[in-house]
């Protein structure tokens, strides 16, 4: 998924989903908080493969049923509207600060919902760090 988009809230707290990306989402999606305060929506295939990746261990480790709590205990399983719209979920909206204005950026395999302020100062900290970030990512390597 690439680009971004920018749509208004309805009064019931739904936001369509760009029309090209619907077909990812045929099947269902789940929104969860991300860890940047946005909203993330996952297609369900996508989803539960994030899934199968925790479920190895039947004790895990304290920081790893932190972070299942964080990811599971705050997701959402939906299904797009027959106008491709999908509710977000008041407790979602609050903790990404999204009121009227959702910005939609596609991010890979997922589809971020940001508040249209916080992706803006996003997008200036990530144009500052950029070359930055790439130097890590070889480092790595």
């Amino acid at each position: 998924m690439l680009g971004e988009y920018e749509y208004k809230i309805d009064a019931k707290g739904r936001v369509p989903i760009p029309p090209k990306f619907r077909g990812e989402f045929s099947k269902g999606l789940v929104l969860a908080r991300g860890f940047e305060r946005c909203i993330i929506a996952y297609p369900l295939p996508i989803w539960e493969e994030i899934a199968k990746q925790f479920s190895g261990t039947p004790i895990a480790p304290e920081k790893q049923r932190s972070l299942e709590r964080f990811i599971f205990g705050n997701a959402f399983s939906l299904e797009l509207d027959e106008q491709g719209r999908v509710l977000l979920p008041p407790k979602l909206r609050d903790y990404a600060g999204i009121k009227e204005v959702a910005v939609m950026v596609g991010a890979n395999t997922r589809l971020e919902v940001w508040n249209k302020d916080a992706w803006e100062q996003e997008q200036a900290e990530i144009s500052e760090q950029a070359w930055q970030l790439v130097e890590r990512m070889e480092k790595r390597e």
